[in-house]
């Protein structure tokens, strides 16, 4: 561990930044932040269709991809989930590893499977628009809705006599995805059939004139049939048929979107009690929110004596900060899985005041595109990558792997940019250092 008297001004540009990566999605986004536990609980033993976003913070990619994953989510509200995971918390890293992400974003589509708990789980190649996203995960809906002709109605409505019976009459061959949904949600409480018009006797039987039309006949001896006359949207219907029955406790949607986050939304201890009247407005921020409002604390050094920022320009969708910030985040996580050593990475956005600081002090003042740099606080060196034409994984990779094994020229960090004077590590520190670099090359 580095002395506290030995940090760089490196230690206070980090200082700008979380100690601890947060999510892309606040609290109040519609995408579910899972971790393997709640993963099991509001995914792998749901009886909905589910798509979930494996992503780290950094990632270029996973940044461009969240307007899209975010829409997908409020079109896709009330019938299907959308998650997703944080690969780059330690927590979630195996988990990460177990479900076989090698890069980031990576989105798997999971479909309930015949056993409960074990679902199919499929790699979505699809475009990372929020169309094909919702046309994926629509298409992979089950069905439970019963396709009821004049032949077979009456032998479907003696059937589970215990429970209410929805009918939707349509002029349409096709279930919906909306129908599919509400016979999820109340899958074992209301069985759902779906009724073309064509068939004449069970329109008749009915007195159905216009259609669509939902109709439900409630459990009971001499129970009159309630017609819906409401809009055909999922909260109103939801609404009408829980006068019959309770819906599962695994019912998606708003309500269950909020139990499914797993950060809490539930009011945090307040040194000043809340007001009665307060709005949603007035509710507290989410967690990276509150981080860019706080001082900044700064962070632990690193154990490793060499770290990695990646200096980004101003605007960070340039395609060469999203390809080396993905490029990077792929390398991390490709180390991560080997269980290999990898050298502490940080981004460094514009945005930050010590990013011109070090840019200037490093004659890089002139450079207003994306830097990568490897600075070692204790024997006071530096390097900077060198092929701005090229920030793909292996180029990227392979300046890595010659800062592991000591290779290539070394320049010396200005006097200015050490804080409080640079103290020379003892033969002991020295040995321990040798001992990380070789650690480090472990592939």
């Amino acid at each position: 561990m580095l002395p506290q008297s030995a940090l760089l001004l490196v230690a206070s540009l980090l200082a700008a930044l979380p100690a601890k990566a947060d999510g892309i999605y606040t609290r109040k986004s519609p995408v579910l932040q899972l971790n393997q536990k709640t993963y099991g609980s509001h995914i792998a033993n749901s009886n909905y269709t589910s798509i979930v976003e494996f992503y780290a913070p950094w990632c270029g990619h996973c940044q461009n991809l969240k307007p899209a994953y975010e829409k997908a989510a409020q079109s896709l509200d009330g019938l299907a989930r959308v998650a997703a995971v944080n690969c780059d918390e330690d927590e979630n890293k195996p988990f990460c590893g177990q479900m076989g992400v090698q890069g980031f974003p990576t989105l798997k589509i999971v479909t309930p499977g015949k056993k409960p708990g074990k679902p199919r789980v499929e790699d979505y190649q699809g475009a990372r628009s929020a169309k094909a996203i919702v046309d994926a995960v629509v298409d992979r809906i089950p069905n439970h809705v019963k396709r009821a002709t004049d032949k077979d109605l009456d032998r479907w409505l003696g059937q589970n006599e215990e429970r209410p019976k929805a009918i939707l009459f349509t002029e349409k061959g096709t279930t919906s995805a909306l129908i599919r949904a509400l016979a999820i949600d109340y899958l074992g409480a209301i069985d759902v059939a779906q009724v073309r018009s064509k068939e004449s006797a069970s329109v008749e039987k009915f007195g159905i004139s216009d259609f669509p039309k939902l109709v439900v006949l409630p459990s009971g001896e001499g129970a009159e049939i309630q017609v819906y006359d409401g809009e055909l949207k999922k909260q109103p219907i939801t609404e009408f048929l829980t006068q019959f029955a309770s819906p599962n406790p695994d019912a998606t949607g708003k309500a269950a979107s909020t139990s499914a986050n797993n950060k809490p939304k539930s009011k945090p201890k307040a040194k000043t009690p809340p007001k009665q009247s307060s709005t949603e407005e007035d509710a507290p921020t989410d967690a990276k929110e509150e981080t860019e409002t706080k001082p900044a604390q700064v962070p632990e050094p690193p154990k490793s004596p060499t770290c990695v920022l990646v200096l980004l320009p101003e605007t960070i969708s340039d395609e060469a900060a999203t390809t080396a910030l993905s490029s990077v985040a792929e390398i991390a996580h490709k180390h991560s899985l080997r269980g290999a050593h990898l050298f502490p990475v940080h981004s460094v956005p514009m945005t930050n005041t010590g990013s011109q600081t070090v840019r200037t002090a490093l004659g890089l003042e002139g450079s207003k595109g994306v830097e990568i740099i490897a600075v070692n606080a204790r024997r006071g060196w530096w390097r900077r990558y060198g092929n701005a034409e090229d920030f793909g994984i292996a180029a990227i990779e392979g300046w890595f792997d010659t800062i592991r094994l000591g290779e290539g020229a070394k320049e010396k960090l200005p006097e200015g940019l050490v804080r409080a004077g640079k103290t020379e590590p003892t033969n002991k520190e020295k040995e321990k250092e040798e001992k990380e670099e070789v650690e480090h090359d472990e592939l």
